[in-house]
């Protein structure tokens, strides 16, 4: 029969081995998610495609090049309308 001392001894070691592999496991998930992640990214170099950072790049100028047309489109109204008065003018 196991004295209580054994038993505490044993529940110890147990407890380290499941504290180990418990360590691998976590180990192995992290490589995998390593590998999974380099995999994905060959692939999305493979077909074109463009990074987050890339498109939201690409996004911010294309929204700041909308909102200088805007603003373009704006001051050509303004002229137009100045100049509409002034070409009255001439006609007469």
């Amino acid at each position: 029969m196991r004295s209580a001392r054994d038993n505490l001894k044993f529940l110890d070691d147990l407890a380290k081995v499941a504290t180990g592999a418990i360590g691998s496991f976590s180990e192995v998930r992290h490589q995998v998610r390593n590998l999974v992640k380099e995999r994905v990214d060959q692939l999305m170099g493979q077909m074109d495609m463009v990074s987050r950072e890339e498109f939201e790049r690409v996004e911010a100028v294309a929204e700041r090049a909308r909102l200088r047309q805007e603003e373009l489109e704006k001051r050509l109204t303004a002229l137009e309308r100045q100049l509409k008065p002034t070409s009255k003018r001439k006609k007469k």
